[in-house]
């Protein structure tokens, strides 16, 4: 016994353990459903320890580049996303149930699916017949009775082939297990099922199905299901009638409804199997073939079309699915390491500008800053990169694939990548260059991959598409933007050119009116005033022409009192007096020029003691201070460059203030508690400008002051 424990706790930590078809086929289903939950699907994997490990490892691997480890399944589960764990669970039973490494368990397989089948079918009937409560349970545990053989199979591989030699027709199976392997395989399927958590005596059935016959009779249902089950479906001699003395000794059963459910069991089993994704193939169709040699051929095909599945539901579907180009590359990462365990990869995409390969990085780790940072042109390029790229042709470090030397930009790769070797990959979309893909790998996995070849043609092809399509895409989303600009620049020109005339035409009056009036009427300062204005809206307007080109606006030294004076002197008859607002000035003398943009400062003011006017609609108080501050400084210190000194200018009303729902959204757009359908812009025009100047604008509200604007411009 002590011996079978040191064995199983072996099993605990083989990379090679059967996924369950239910747990894939379930896991499958949740993440396809209209509103996956990440609890649910951790759920599911944490039933499957084999489907854990592989979801831990990716995880947890250098790829993934996480600070801590990762214990928690459902933690995993968040970090990695649905589309990675669709594509785990596949690879997982290609790797684990259906790539067996030689071709004799191979041929094995077929056989040992069709048996599992059939004892699930059948346990399925025996339940239904006997009034069991559960059938699809029964179903289970027909289906996973042996599973303990696929274990020692794929793990034992040698010594369980000794064992299948030796076993002859009166040979025990469970014997020659302990014998050759201190532990049988009704205790290593119990052992795994039970780690499955399933709140059922599935597995004690598994543990039991080879027991003595005696001593079944007393055991729960499910136990003598499967027993029964088990004991109808094995290929025994025609003149051995044992297996019907069986079902009649446990359930009454007589020969002729034992023959009539393993009849029904044989139509339906077929089905079953495709249902599942499994090849079966019943033993009495071997009669008279070479099994190795005819299984031979089934299994390397088979292994080809599970492993393409594999890849095109996974890989491909979140292909098509990915956002953009960060998220391709994180795909196919991924998938380089799920199907091939590549656990370092680089990518250099094409730049026919400059007629190079540039190394491209979504992550932000060092060794992939360094990749970002290299450019290898094409020109005389000697590197195993370049020369993959140009040949479109794999090429390794080690010779496998190619002869071709490495040179000393290869070595400087191989030891950024800190593997033995390089493994390079072409990445064209039929005749279209798009780039390469740089592995690191060590020389035992070049054969490997040699192996693969195929697979990894196919998973580059999709992998270089996807490329692809994400460029076509920036492309064509480039020149919608660049024609859109051009047809809003051609209407704007249109609408600057009509707007100027009448502009030119009001100037001119105002000249004519100038003229007309003494150099010394009080009005001239006026007419200069409202001069200034129209100049100012011929500047706004203009800006409408040369938004697609910015321009650099000018700057110059401003007195800041005397420009907000000179505002005053606008807004005062046409719209503080008509409101009843009295507008009160402290503008602190000493303030010294600044230099600045003098439109845009202006739009700024004026559109402040606009929206101040017009919360007051009855009338009230405006207070406009400026004043030097250090306290400033702290609001705007990481604009400052050093600057201790700021001009603040402080802009307070008497008026109700701005609702509370609006205040967070204060300077968005079209966020106001205005009525009006043109409102909303005019505080994140303000908000824009004042940060294009290196300032900073706050807003305080409180029941006695109304509201207060504070701006902070640096000297």
């Amino acid at each position: 016994m002590k011996k079978s424990k040191k064995i199983i706790n072996k099993i605990k930590n083989f990379k090679k353990l059967p996924s369950l078809p239910q747990v894939l086929l379930k896991l499958i289903d949740t993440c396809n459903s209209d509103d996956p939950d990440l609890k649910k699907v951790s759920k599911i994997i944490s039933q499957d320890p084999s489907l854990s490990v592989k979801v831990l490892q990716l995880v947890n691997s250098a790829y993934m580049g996480l600070r801590s480890k990762i214990y928690s399944i459902e933690k995993a589960t968040v970090y990695l996303g649905l589309d990675a764990i669709m594509t785990i669970a596949i690879s997982a039973s290609v790797q684990k149930a259906f790539s067996p490494s030689s071709n004799k368990t191979s041929a094995k397989l077929s056989q040992f699916w069709w048996h599992s089948i059939m004892c699930a079918l059948v346990a399925k009937k025996i339940a239904v017949r006997t009034s069991y409560d559960s059938p699809d349970e029964a179903f289970l545990a027909g289906l996973l009775h042996d599973l303990g053989k696929l274990v020692l199979w794929v793990n034992y591989e040698k010594k369980y082939a000794e064992i299948e030699k030796e076993l002859g027709e009166n040979s025990n199976l469970i014997y020659l297990e302990e014998e050759k392997l201190g532990v049988n395989h009704c205790e290593v399927g119990a052992w795994l099922v039970h780690q499955w958590k399933l709140k059922s005596f599935m597995a004690d059935a598994v543990f039991y199905h080879h027991e003595a016959g005696d001593n079944i009779s007393d055991a729960f249902p499910l136990v003598k299901i499967v027993y029964a089950a088990n004991a109808l479906c094995l290929e025994y001699d025609a003149d051995m009638p044992e297996k019907y003395n069986i079902a009649e000794k446990l359930f009454g059963f007589s020969n002729s409804q034992s023959e009539e459910m393993l009849r029904e069991a044989m139509d339906e089993a077929a089905d079953v199997a495709q249902s599942l994704g499994i090849q079966i193939e019943s033993p009495s169709n071997l009669e008279g073939k070479d099994s190795d040699k005819e299984y031979d051929k089934y299994s390397e095909q088979l292994l080809y079309e599970v492993k393409n599945y594999s890849l095109l539901y996974g890989t491909l579907q979140n292909l098509l699915k990915a956002k953009n180009k960060d998220t391709i590359l994180k795909i196919v990462g991924q998938g380089l390491q799920i199907l091939f365990d590549i656990r370092k990869s680089f990518f250099f995409f094409y730049d026919p500008e400059n007629d190079l390969i540039a190394g491209y990085s979504p992550r932000g780790d060092h060794s992939d800053e360094m990749i970002a940072n290299l450019a290898i042109p094409l020109e005389n390029s000697k590197s195993l990169i370049s020369r993959c790229f140009l040949d479109k042709k794999i090429i390794d470090s080690f010779g496998i694939f190619s002869n071709i030397k490495k040179n000393i930009a290869d070595e400087q790769l191989i030891r950024l990548l800190e593997t033995e070797g390089i493994f390079c990959l072409p990445m064209y979309a039929h005749e279209t260059k798009v780039g390469a893909i740089l592995m690191g790998i060590d020389e035992a996995q070049v054969l490997q991959l040699k192996g693969q070849q195929n697979l990894l043609n196919i998973f580059v092809n999709h992998a270089a598409m996807g490329f692809h399509i994400e460029n076509l895409k920036q492309e064509h989303i480039n020149q919608i933007r660049s024609e859109r600009m051009e047809a809003s620049s051609l209407v704007a020109r249109q609408v600057v050119h009509e707007v100027n005339n009448p502009l030119t035409i009001i100037k001119n009056y105002l000249k004519i009116l100038g003229m007309k009036l003494s150099e010394e009427d009080p009005v001239q300062n006026d007419l200069v005033v409202v001069n200034e204005e129209i100049e100012r809206v011929s500047g706004i307007i203009r800006q409408l022409s040369t938004f697609s080109d910015p321009q650099i606006k000018k700057k110059e030294a401003i007195n800041i009192n005397r420009l907000i004076s000179n505002i005053i002197k606008i807004i005062k008859e046409s719209i503080l007096k008509p409101s009843h607002i009295d507008i009160h000035l402290k503008l602190d003398n000493s303030l010294p020029n600044i230099i600045t943009e003098k439109n845009s400062i202006k739009q700024v003011l004026i559109n402040l003691l606009k929206n101040s006017a017009e919360a007051m609609p009855g009338g009230g108080n405006i207070f406009v201070e400026t004043k030097i501050s250090h306290e400033s400084s702290k609001i705007i210190s990481e604009n400052s460059n050093g600057i201790s000194q700021y001009m603040e200018i402080i802009i307070r009303d008497d008026g109700p203030g701005i609702p509370v729902k609006i205040e967070k959204h204060l300077f968005e757009p079209y966020h106001s508690s205005k009525k009006s359908k043109n409102s909303g812009l005019g505080l994140s025009i303000v908000y824009n400008i004042i940060k294009e100047l290196k300032g900073t604008i706050k807003y305080a509200s409180d029941d006695e002051n109304g509201a207060i604007f504070k701006i902070a411009l640096p000297l």
